[in-house]
């Protein structure tokens, strides 16, 4: 464990060196541990890959206090239940009309669009972090057969909802916003009323597994059909 000062008040608890699913119970149970233990004194915690950074309130504590605290919680720490956090079934319809580098994808990894929507679909994804945007969390691992770096150039509007890969991670758009992942597909699930309830759909630990569906299952569920292309 190493510990990094970021700010006047925050600092960043670095666990691991590289990503790996089996960091997560170790992750989660750091961030249970130090949230019990700053107690008031805590602004916020955000977990991530291989870290969690700790925003404490200065007036309550000095630097030297927040140390001592972190050090004292996490010296007998024992990873958490990763059973415990809850599992989502996506919906998506993948098609190239809304996710244009869907056969690119499948012609890198040797496979058939149907054998890479089958692939992409017969995994639980890890929540590792959210970031980027409200709701927006960042999953892993896809199969290595699968990693497609991001494309060169962003795009300047993704829609909400694309599902995409970029490396070993693949994510959802919670809204329109730029982007360089490679979109396999869309959801109609609606992350980003989700977070701006304040209470976003996935959480660091949750689990993620995708369904494809069918256009006529995705309009029925709402879902919008326009094309990628008429959104650039």
């Amino acid at each position: 464990m190493r510990i990094e000062t970021t700010a006047m008040d925050a600092l960043m608890v670095r666990l691991f060196d590289t990503i790996d699913e089996a960091n997560m119970a170790w992750v989660i149970a750091a961030d249970q541990a130090l949230r019990a233990a700053f107690g008031n004194a805590l602004i916020d915690l955000v977990p991530s890959y291989t870290t969690l950074l700790v925003h404490y309130d200065c007036q309550q504590l000095n630097h030297n206090d927040a140390l001592t605290v972190i050090h004292k919680t996490l010296c007998n720490l024992t990873p958490a239940d990763t059973q415990a956090g809850e599992l989502h079934i996506i919906p998506v319809w993948y098609d190239e009309s809304v996710g244009p580098e869907l056969p690119l994808v499948a012609k890198r990894a040797g496979l058939s669009v149907e054998a890479l929507v089958e692939q992409h679909c017969n995994h639980d994804y890890c929540v590792f972090a959210l970031g980027f945007a409200p709701g927006y969390g960042f999953m892993g691992l896809v199969d290595e057969a699968l990693a497609t770096p991001r494309l060169k150039t962003p795009r300047r509007k993704v829609a909400a909802g694309s599902v995409g890969i970029a490396d070993r991670q693949t994510a959802i758009y919670p809204l329109l916003s730029p982007g360089g992942w490679n979109i396999l597909g869309r959801t109609n699930v609606p992350l980003f009323e989700y977070a701006k309830r304040g209470d976003p759909l996935f959480r660091p630990g949750d689990k993620v597994r995708f369904k494809a569906i069918s256009r006529a299952e995705f309009e029925t569920d709402g879902g919008d059909t326009t094309p990628m292309e008429e959104r650039s």
